[in-house]
């Protein structure tokens, strides 16, 4: 299958960049720069028109334009231009690929504005708090809207990287800074990439969600200091009952099965 990828780039489209090609696929890969994957490049500018899309068979969409380092409150002081790229840059990317599979990369945000605790089931109306969160949402309306594609809505991702998202935590709990209490769900970027590849070959639409393990940073950092062998005081545990859970069925049924936190285990010393 002839792939369009945006994004490739990032921590999740280069795990997606690495999934698809070992499934046998031919990338086009659409980005202001070419990106490191090996693949046909495209210029392509969330904020200007799609390049000619004619020969691709599927997209998956995962570029995002944002602060660096935030998604939710990512806007920054330009909401007006955050939302003109990332979701009318979208709905142009959507229009130009009309009649062949999408795959959109969607947020948990969708839900933010659900009370603390609230098990987030797949049939459940969107409720963003953010712009984020609104763009996401107003994305996904569009696509479902036009007779089909699948949304993947993740919680946090991570993976190895030069960019992965523990990289500063790593640095400050090893230097002996304080590590402020949190606790989040998480999921692997090999493990969202084959959740991708999966929704390729399939012609379910709608919303998939996509989450794997609850992780405290008390226990992610007790593992570092087991990796590295260096003794640092651990955080305090976060309440993980204020957590609104990611209620994922449709992937399973499907197939897809994540590594959990053996996967986790064995990503630690690759990402210290």
């Amino acid at each position: 299958m002839r792939v369009a990828l945006t994004g490739a780039g990032g921590l999740v489209g280069r795990f997606i960049a690495e999934a698809a090609r070992e499934a046998g696929h031919d990338l086009v890969l659409l980005s202001r720069q070419p990106a490191e994957a090996p693949g046909e490049h495209r210029p392509y500018d969330l904020l200007l028109p799609p390049p000619p899309l004619e020969d691709v068979d599927a997209l998956i969409h995962c570029a995002f334009q944002h602060v660096p380092g935030r998604y939710r409150g990512g806007e920054g002081t330009d909401p007006e231009g955050f939302r003109r790229a990332n979701l009318e840059g979208t709905l142009r990317l959507f229009e130009a690929m009309r009649g062949r599979r999408i795959l959109f990369l969607s947020s948990r945000a969708v839900f933010d504005g659900y009370p603390p605790g609230t098990l987030l089931t797949e049939g459940m109306p969107p409720c963003p708090a953010s712009l984020y969160g609104e763009v996401k949402a107003e994305a996904e309306e569009a696509l479902f809207g036009g007779g089909g594609g699948a949304s993947l809505r993740a919680t946090g991702v991570y993976g190895p990287g030069p960019d992965h998202k523990w990289r500063r935590l790593f640095a400050d709990f090893l230097a002996g800074r304080q590590v402020e209490p949190r606790v989040a769900t998480e999921v692997h970027g090999a493990d969202l990439a084959a959740a991708a590849m999966l929704l390729l070959d399939s012609e379910a639409s709608g919303a998939f969600h996509l989450s794997d393990i609850v992780l405290d940073h008390h226990d992610l950092l007790a593992e570092v200091a087991r990796v590295t062998g260096v003794e640092r005081p651990l955080p305090l545990r976060a309440d993980a009952t204020r957590l609104s859970l990611l209620d994922c069925r449709r992937l399973p049924a499907l197939g897809w099965r994540p590594g959990g936190h053996d996967l986790l285990r064995r990503s630690i010393p690759l990402m210290i």
